[in-house]
């Protein structure tokens, strides 16, 4: 494919500020991106972030199906005509926050891969990770910084790292080097994978009530576990017997949980 800055300009365009718009060329890069999602000829695979396609060209000839989603309307005319060849390739045009991805995979098995805006990382990772049918895998292209906080153990977790770690087990597969991009972002990137777990740590119908726990006891990082947790307006002696029956001291604080010690902390709060 031609260079994303040649593709633009010969259809009188530019990257979008506001959309964050950073296209990947890099061909080792993408095709790195797509042996880190194992991509197989019988894959059905979510592709979000599409752009001008160069990712996009990767997918279709390593899956099955691919339905590439972008959100810049003024990309998909160009988008379309540069994957015209593929006929195993869907063009969405739309916000992924706003659609679901049980329209074009129903209870099917498929795969992510995206190369999405960093500021919206976040948001699309809790769209896709608390969806009713979800992903198999997710492969991102994401801030470095943001896939260490991902992938941190007990003593340097986060909400963001608890969020993505009760569904699936998530690595940093590799860096990417700014001049990948075009244009070339300020921050480091990386690769992220994220392989879901085939069973629920909890039901769906529970999972709402498990995250309100959560960011009760992050709510002020400097203060302890028993302290954050009274925002749940529970008695202070229940709160401190939930914590003994869950083996955890109350004068922790919540970035030295794993995922597991909240699941039995809720299970003791609202389960037993």
């Amino acid at each position: 494919m031609a260079h994303p800055k040649e593709l633009l300009e010969r259809h009188g365009l530019q990257p979008k500020q506001s959309l964050g718009q950073n296209f990947l060329f890099d061909d080792n890069i993408l095709a790195r991106i797509v042996e880190a999602a194992e991509i197989a000829p019988e894959d059905a695979v979510l592709e979000i972030g599409a752009g001008v396609g160069t990712l996009t060209h990767h997918l279709a000839r390593a899956a099955g199906r691919v339905v590439a989603v972008e959100l810049d309307d003024r990309l998909i005319p160009l988008l379309q005509r540069e994957i015209a060849r593929y006929d195993n390739v869907t063009v969405v045009h739309g916000d992924i926050l706003a659609l679901s991805p049980d329209d074009w995979f129903g209870d099917g098995a498929y795969k992510v891969v995206a190369n999405v805006p960093y500021y919206i990382t976040g948001a699309i990772l809790k769209h896709l990770l608390g969806g009713r049918s979800k992903p198999r895998v997710v492969v991102m292209t994401v801030q470095k910084e943001v896939a260490q906080r991902v992938t941190a153990g007990p003593g340097e977790m986060s909400l963001l790292a608890v969020s993505v770690q009760f569904y699936g087990e998530p690595r940093l597969v590799s860096d990417i080097k700014a001049g990948a991009f075009w244009p070339r972002p300020e921050v480091n990137s990386a690769i992220l994978r994220i392989d879901l777990y085939d069973e629920p740590r909890l039901p769906l119908a529970e999972e709402a009530a498990f995250f309100r726990v959560v960011k009760a006891g992050f709510a002020q990082k400097r203060k302890q576990l028993q302290k954050n947790l009274r925002s749940l307006g529970l008695p202070r002696d229940e709160i401190d017997a939930a914590l003994a029956r869950a083996g955890i001291a109350g004068t922790r604080r919540a970035e030295t949980l794993s995922v597991e010690e909240w699941v039995r902390l809720y299970g003791v709060l609202y389960r037993s």
